[in-house]
Formats: C-alpha cells, structure tokens, sequence
C-alpha cells in the first residue's frame, strides 16, 4: 500500500470533488427532463426548476403513449433499426473486407469514388427521382435502402481491417481456409470494438432520422417514431384548454420532456452493453498508434 502525503491526499480529493461535480452538471439536464416529465404544470409553475417532483403525475406519458397511437411508430422504428443496422454492417463489412487488401485490382478508384461521396451528393431532387423511379416511396424499406452504406463508417472499418495483423489471415489460408472463413472465423471475432462502434453509429442514425420519412412517405401507419413524436408536440401546442376540459390537463412542456424520455431511453438502454468494445476498441487503438 502507497503510504500518500498530506498534499497529496488533499490533491486526489480535489480530484475527487471536481470530477463529482462535472458528473452533476452533465446528469442534471437529464434528471430535470425526467422529472419535468412525471410533474404536474402546477408546481412546475410554482417551483421553477424541479429535480425531486413533490407529487408525481404520468399524465404526459399517458399522452404520448396513448392518445397518437405511438405503439404502430415504435414498431417502425424498431424494425428499421435492427434490420436496418444489421443489413448496414452486412453490405459494410462486405464492401470494407476486400478495400482492406492493398492488392485488389482497381483499389484505388474504389476508395478514391467512395470519399468522393463523402464530400458531394447528388441533391435531394435527383434522389427523390431515384427512389420513386425504385418504387420504394411510401414503403419501410425506403428507411433503410438508400442508407445501407456510409462512407465514413466503411473508411473506419477499412482502416481496422488494415491494421489487423496479415500473418494470421495467411496462416488461416495455409490451412486451407477461404476468403469468407477466414472473414467469418478470424477477421470479425478480432473486429468487435470497430464492429459495435459502428453498429452504434448506425443504430443511433437510425433512431434519430425523420427527414427521409417526411420526403418519402405519406402513410401514417409508416411514420417513425420521431415523425409522431414531432405530431405530437405540434397537435398539443395547438390544443386548447377548452379541447381538454373533459381530461387531465397536461401542458405542452410535459408533453415534451416525456416524448424526450420516451425517445432517449431505449439507446441509453443499448449503450452499456457496447462499453467494454468502446473501451477495448480505445485501447487497442492507443497500442497500434
């Protein structure tokens, strides 16, 4: 045991106390989200800035969860980011794998055509022409096929394939392994961390997108979570007392700060089972660099 000076147990103490406080300050916008959510206007007026709610009311969730008919939204949603991730890391890792081999024929133009995209993009007119002329306007698929790839994530995934030792892939076809053995057997056990990073990456892009779904679709039965969601803020700010004189009254604010609970806490549910590959996956990176 490290016997520490008086200096410098004062010194970890500080420490301590500072890295406390930055805690509070970044778990506080949270924790008022939350509690605004489950408190009623009425002391919300009175109180200001509620953490701790004196009488908790679930009028707000009662609002999101039941009077818009979220429960449909929620399964667009859903379908979209699983399947959606899961084809995304299939046509990822499908189009990284072989980029990583520095002696594929026409290497060079490939990635040279890939980043090209990263800087320019055909418009949204021209992409609108596209995906109709594709047939997939007003269908959940039109959510996930045009976004199957992202440049960024593929470079990502290159570049770790890149740095993943040859010997082992040339040991593994010695043995008489193929290319998609040696893919599936050796290169994606050694792959976790940049895997779930970017099945992160991808998963939360999903979550959070509704621009497409407003420029392709017109069913409502399609809308994604966040469409409804942003129906639902505009339909209660519109709503007048008189509308809710036969209900609870619950203010648009409310309705707020549970539609941001309600979208938020099914990734902060996801993210610590992805820790300990972020954490690998930095470790990793910090011996190779």
């Amino acid at each position: 045991m490290i016997n520490l000076t008086f200096w410098e147990k004062v010194g970890q103490a500080a420490i301590y106390a500072f890295l406390i406080l930055l805690s509070a300050l970044c778990l506080f916008p949270f924790l008022y989200v939350v509690a605004v959510s489950v408190t009623p206007e009425s002391e919300v007026l009175r109180r200001g800035v509620v953490i701790i709610p004196e009488s908790v009311t679930l009028a707000a969730y009662k609002e999101v969860f039941t009077a818009h008919g979220i429960g449909q939204a929620y399964k667009i949603t859903l379908f979209r980011t699983i399947v959606g991730t899961a084809l995304n890391m299939l046509f990822t890792v499908i189009a990284a794998y072989p980029l990583s081999k520095k002696y594929l024929p026409g290497r060079s133009p490939f990635l040279l055509f890939i980043i090209f995209t990263m800087m320019f993009g055909g418009g949204l007119i021209p992409t609108y022409l596209l995906i109709r002329s594709l047939g997939l306007l007003n269908s959940p698929w039109v959510l996930i096929i045009p976004h199957l790839i992202s440049a960024f994530n593929l470079v990502i995934v290159k570049g770790f394939f890149e740095q993943l030792p040859s010997e082992i892939e040339e040991s593994a076809r010695v043995d008489g392994a193929s290319e998609i053995q040696t893919l599936w057997r050796i290169v994606l056990p050694l792959s976790l961390p940049v895997l779930a990073t970017v099945s992160l990456f991808y998963a939360v892009a999903h979550w959070n997108s509704y621009f497409d779904a407003i420029v392709y679709i017109n069913d409502t039965r399609l809308m994604p979570l966040q469409v409804v969601l942003r129906n639902i803020l505009l339909n209660v700010q519109a709503q007048s007392a008189e509308s809710l004189a036969n209900t609870e009254y619950v203010s648009s604010f409310a309705v707020q700060m549970a539609a941001i609970v309600a979208t938020t806490l099914p990734i902060l549910f996801v993210y610590p089972f992805l820790q300990k590959h972020f954490t690998k996956g930095v470790l990793l990176g910090s011996v190779k660099g």
